[in-house]
């Protein structure tokens, strides 16, 4: 992560915000459009607060851009949360994509190359450090 990726990720995330529910209830419907099966994961969920959370986690990571070692411990405490939820390795991939496509959707114009690759690098920042985390809590089970 370079202080320009930074400096784009908060500069964008401050244009999600004010429209933070209609962003977090495309991802969704994009997630489930394009892994049906991500669905089943979601059964009984609700989903208000699961946006909620989406939310949530995305601010906290995008603050503690800062401090990447300090963000690591929540990142993979988060790995290992989903893992027990049942979200594969391959569900990461679905989960960019969907998250990329509804920052486009929500930013429009803003989603510049710049943007796209800023929160490109982030995800894969995120989902490789949950991605171990699981992992490593699978290798010991």
């Amino acid at each position: 992560m370079t202080p320009q990726h930074v400096e784009t990720l908060r500069a964008t995330w401050q244009k999600v915000l004010p429209i933070g529910d209609t962003a977090a209830r495309l991802f969704y419907n994009r997630l489930f459009e394009i892994d049906p099966a991500a669905e089943q994961l979601f059964a009984g969920t609700d989903m208000a607060l699961q946006r909620q959370k989406l939310l949530q986690t995305l601010n906290a990571a995008i603050g503690g851009l800062d401090n990447l070692e300090g963000l690591a411990p929540v990142l993979q405490d988060l790995g290992r949360r989903h893992a027990d939820y049942g979200v594969s390795d391959s569900h990461y991939d679905s989960v960019g994509a969907a998250l990329l496509w509804a920052l486009e959707q929500g930013l429009g114009d803003d989603w510049t190359p710049e943007a796209k690759e800023a929160w490109t690098t982030a995800y894969d920042l995120i989902a490789e450090t949950m991605r171990a985390a699981a992992e490593q809590q699978a290798a010991r089970a």
